[in-house]
This record gives structure tokens, C-alpha cells and sequence, in this order.
């Protein structure tokens, strides 16, 4: 059982901090930047979750089933990795070397687990005619930002990897947040069609037509504007 007592130990005021295995790093190494976003994308699934449970439990005087079941379906996939993304912290604060004999480490389970949760998703879901645009309602752009932060973890422990060997990472957890980041997407998808939320499709930039910016649109209102204070 953890106990902690005290959050401040003045430890790191030298701008260094200890691993797991209780030797000593600067805060600016690579491993460190690695455990960073991790803590930082399990903060962002924190909001997709609050986001998630403040979505209205009835709609036009009844109770919305769709809103009911993306919070069931979504809290508790999101729960459940959240604690995921801690043991991956521990994990990768930690030269895999030296990892504590009684700590229990990601494995492929955890992996396959995400991908028969994107398959049963993909079934409610149609094929991508078009990229999509990180936006939408509510938890639907957290995602999308949960997503990007998922894939700079990603980045920063394949630099780890490149910096120290590549047995620094273990293969397993770069898998996971490979699988990881393709997952919130499908949910991301999946929210919005149970939703009705219209997904933002990207246009290329010779089928958007004209895009001579809201100067115009500007112009108009400061006239309305105008005309109103004449009234």
C-alpha cells in the first residue's frame, strides 16, 4: 500500500530528481521528458473524462440513451487506461534493467485489449472519405488532443530509444502507445457518431472555394452597428 505524507522534499531544487531504482538525473534528460508526457497525457484523459460525465443526462425532456451509453462505455475504458498510463510512468522512470522485481509491467495483453476495442467501435462507424479536423463538441476535441499528446510520448521514447540503446524502452510499451494513439481516435469517431456530432472533414485547398477572411464580415457588423446606435 502507498503512503505518502509529504508531497515537498526540496530534493530537486538543484534541478535534479531521482528513478525509480534511486539514482540521480537532471530534470532536463530525455528519460524524465518521457515520464513528463506521460503524467501529461494522463492529465488530459482526466479531462475527457470530466467532459465526458458533464454532458447532459437528459435531452428534450427525456433521458438521452446515447449520452448514457458513451458514459458508461467511455468512463470505463478511460478509467481503466488511465491507470494503465501510471503503470507506464513508473515503468519508463526506470532503466528497464533495472526495473523492481515487484513491479507488474504493460504487456501485450493491455495492447490487444485497445485493438478489440477500436474493432468493435469500427462496426458503428464508416470508412474516413476524408481526413478529420482536430474539433468538435465537448470530449470530442479533448480527444483529439489527448491524441497528439499520445503521439509526442511516443516521439520522446523513440528519442529515448535513439539516445541510450534500444533496449531503454521496452518494444512492448512503444506498441502499447502506438496502439494507444490510433484508439482515441477511433473513440473520438465513435463519441461523435453516437452523439450526432458531425464530424469536420478536411478540403483540400483548391476545393474550398474562396477564403478572403471575416474582414468583410467585419465591415458589416461595425455598419449594423452604426445603424443600430441611429435608431
Amino acid at each position: 500500500m502507498v503512503r505518502i505524507t509529504r508531497v515537498y522534499t526540496g530534493g530537486g531544487d538543484d534541478g535534479s530528481s531521482s528513478l525509480v531504482d534511486g539514482s540521480r538525473r537532471s530534470k532536463a534528460d530525455l528519460r524524465f521528458e518521457v515520464v513528463g508526457c506521460c503524467d501529461e497525457l494522463n492529465a488530459v484523459i482526466g479531462m475527457v473524462v470530466m467532459e465526458i460525465n458533464r454532458l447532459p443526462a437528459h435531452e428534450d425532456g427525456g433521458q438521452s440513451k446515447a449520452i448514457q451509453r458513451v458514459q458508461l462505455v467511455v468512463s470505463s475504458a478511460l478509467k481503466r487506461v488511465q491507470s494503465e498510463l501510471f503503470d507506464l510512468g513508473g515503468e519508463l522512470a526506470c532503466d528497464p534493467q533495472k526495473i523492481p522485481q515487484n513491479m507488474v509491467l504493460i504487456g501485450q495483453h493491455q495492447s490487444d485489449v485497445l485493438v478489440s476495442e477500436m474493432d468493435e467501435w469500427l462496426l458503428d462507424l464508416e470508412p474516413l472519405s476524408s481526413f478529420i479536423l482536430p474539433t468538435g463538441d465537448g470530449p470530442i476535441a479533448v480527444l483529439h488532443l489527448a491524441r497528439t499528446v499520445a503521439r509526442r510520448l511516443e516521439r520522446a521514447m523513440v528519442r529515448l530509444n535513439d539516445a541510450e540503446g534500444e533496449n531503454a524502452v521496452r518494444k512492448t510499451t512503444l506498441v502499447y502507445i502506438n496502439r494507444f494513439s490510433d484508439w482515441l481516435f477511433v473513440m473520438g469517431r465513435w463519441v461523435s457518431k453516437i452523439l450526432v456530432n458531425e464530424e469536420t472533414l478536411w478540403q483540400p485547398l483548391g476545393k474550398r472555394g474562396s477564403e478572403s477572411g471575416v474582414s468583410v464580415m467585419l465591415q458589416k457588423m461595425r455598419q449594423n452597428d452604426s445603424h443600430f446606435d441611429e435608431i
